[in-house]
C-alpha cells in the first residue's frame, strides 16, 4: 500500500472515528445503534501513484548545422511562434563568403568546360582535358550546393508552430555544428504528463489505461487521462521507466506544471471494498472491522488485511470471506461480542 493512500486512509479513519465519539457511548448493557453497508466483491486494480510533468507532446530541439558565431535569437521562453517563422540566426558574414567563393568556382569551372571543348573541336586540346574540365565543373556544383545548404541551416525556423519552452544560447556566443539553441514545444499532438516508474510497477501498465492527474497549483482541477507511451527500457541514470499520459483537457495550462498522476491499470483482482468508515486500528496492512453474528444482534471483530484505497472505500484482500455486510455507524463503541440494535 502506497504512503500516500495509506495516510489519507488513516486520517479518514481519525475522523470518522472522531465524529463517531462526538456523544458518550451508550451504557455496557444497551445495545449500541448502528448501521451497516454491505461488503462489494469487485475486479479492481491497485492504483499506481507518481509524480510527473506537463509538457507538449512533441518537443523538438533546434540547433546549427554549422558552427559559428550566433548572430541573432528573436524569440524569448514561453513566447508562440508560427510555422515558418525565423527563431535565431547566425552572424552569416563567413558563411555567405563560403557560399560567394563557392559559386564563383562554380561559374568559372563552366567557362573552362566551354573553352574546352572548343579547342577539342579545333583538335587543340584532349578528350582527356575536356573530361577533367567537366570533373572540375561537376565537383564545384557540388560545393557550391553544400554550401548553399549550410547557409540555410545556419538560420533557425520553426518547424511547426508552438511555443518556445527553453532558450539555451544568447547573441555573440560561439556555438559548434548541433549545439541546443532553443526547444520548440508544439501541441499539434497535444499535451502529456511524463511520469516514471518503478520496474514492478511499470510491468502492470498497458497502453490505454486510464488515469487522472491532479496539480498542486490546480487543486480543484482533476484531468482524465490514457495512457499512450511506456519507454521499452529503463532511463540508465535513474533506472525507471518513462510512462506519458495524454491529458486532452489541459489547454492553456503552463508547461512545466508538476502532478501526481493516479494510474489505473486494466489487469484487475477481486477483491472486497467496504467503506472507509468500517475500517479501523489501521497499521500498514493490517486493520479491523466489524460484522454482525448470524443472528443479527452481536458485533463479531474481524482482523483484516487491506491492499489499497479506491476513493472512499477500502479493498480488503483477505479476513471477509463469507461476511456480506459490516459495521459503519457505531462501529468505534463496540468490542467483540457486543450487543448491537440495526438501524435503518
Amino acid at each position: 500500500m502506497s504512503r500516500v493512500a495509506l495516510t489519507l486512509l488513516l486520517s479518514l479513519v481519525v475522523v470518522a472515528c472522531s465524529r463517531g465519539r462526538a456523544d458518550s457511548p451508550p451504557p455496557a448493557d444497551t445495545p449500541v445503534p448502528v448501521r451497516v453497508a454491505p461488503v462489494s466483491i469487485e475486479a479492481i486494480a491497485r492504483p499506481l501513484t507518481a509524480t510527473g510533468t506537463l509538457g507538449p507532446k512533441e518537443e523538438v530541439t533546434l540547433s546549427f548545422k554549422v558552427g559559428g558565431v550566433i548572430g541573432r535569437v528573436l524569440v524569448d521562453e514561453g513566447q508562440s511562434v508560427r510555422a515558418g517563422e525565423t527563431l535565431a540566426l547566425l552572424d552569416l558574414s563567413e558563411i555567405d563568403a563560403g557560399v560567394t567563393r563557392a559559386r564563383s568556382a562554380a561559374e568559372k569551372t563552366e567557362r573552362d568546360v566551354a573553352r574546352a571543348r572548343r579547342l577539342y573541336a579545333d583538335s587543340v586540346a584532349t578528350l582527356e582535358q575536356v573530361q577533367n574540365t567537366e570533373t572540375a565543373r561537376d565537383v564545384a556544383g557540388a560545393e557550391l550546393e553544400a554550401a548553399m545548404f549550410n547557409r540555410r541551416y545556419a538560420v533557425i525556423v520553426a518547424p511547426a508552430a508552438g511555443v518556445i519552452l527553453r532558450r539555451s544560447a544568447e547573441p555573440g556566443e560561439l556555438v559548434q555544428p548541433g549545439t541546443p539553441i532553443l526547444t520548440l514545444g508544439s501541441r499539434s499532438r497535444g499535451d502529456v504528463v511524463r511520469a516514471a516508474l518503478a520496474d514492478r510497477d511499470v510491468v502492470r501498465v498497458r497502453r490505454g489505461d486510464r488515469a487522472e492527474v491532479r496539480f498542486d497549483a490546480l487543486a480543484d482541477r482533476v484531468l482524465e487521462g490514457t495512457v499512450t507511451e511506456i519507454a521499452a527500457a529503463a532511463d540508465p541514470m535513474t533506472g525507471t521507466y518513462r510512462v506519458e499520459v495524454a491529458v486532452p483537457r489541459a489547454e492553456g495550462l503552463a508547461s512545466g506544471l508538476v502532478g501526481r498522476v493516479e494510474i489505473r491499470p486494466r489487469a484487475a483482482q477481486r477483491v472486497a471494498l467496504v467503506p472507509v468508515e468500517a475500517v479501523l486500528e489501521a497499521d500498514g496492512s493490517r486493520a479491523t472491522v466489524f460484522t454482525l453474528s448470524a443472528d443479527g444482534r452481536r458485533a463479531e471483530r474481524r482482523a483484516v488485511t487491506i491492499g489499497f484505497l479506491a476513493g472512499d472505500r477500502v479493498a480488503v484482500v483477505a479476513g471477509l470471506d463469507g461476511v456480506r455486510t459490516v459495521i459503519t455507524d457505531g462501529a468505534p463503541y463496540l468490542d467483540d461480542r457486543a450487543a448491537v440494535r440495526v438501524q435503518p
